[in-house]
């Protein structure tokens, strides 16, 4: 392989790699923290004192426990356990 083939390959990669990266900044942006929502083992991160990240909170609803939901829907989500979504911790 030619040492000007062998080049444009990295650039196309390394441009490649760029574009995935600011997709997933943009969707990342375009989510919000939503505590009270998450079922039990379910939450993405820092489900409060006691646990540790992801997957560690331990019953369904958790107020200080949080789920990302698309920007602007927390407060809309109703849980069976009588509350709605919050974009704070929920004190229970």
């Amino acid at each position: 392989m030619s040492p000007k083939l062998a080049a444009a390959i990295a650039t196309a990669v390394s441009l490649a790699g760029a574009a995935a990266h600011a997709d997933d900044a943009k969707k990342s942006a375009e989510m919000e923290k939503c505590y009270g929502v998450a079922l039990a083992g379910q939450n993405d991160c820092a489900a409060g004192p006691g646990t540790t990240c992801a997957g560690t909170s331990t019953k369904d609803y958790q107020g200080n426990a949080w789920k990302l939901v698309p920007a602007g829907t927390c407060s809309e989500i109703e849980t069976p356990a009588g509350h709605n979504g919050a974009l704070e911790p929920i004190e229970m």
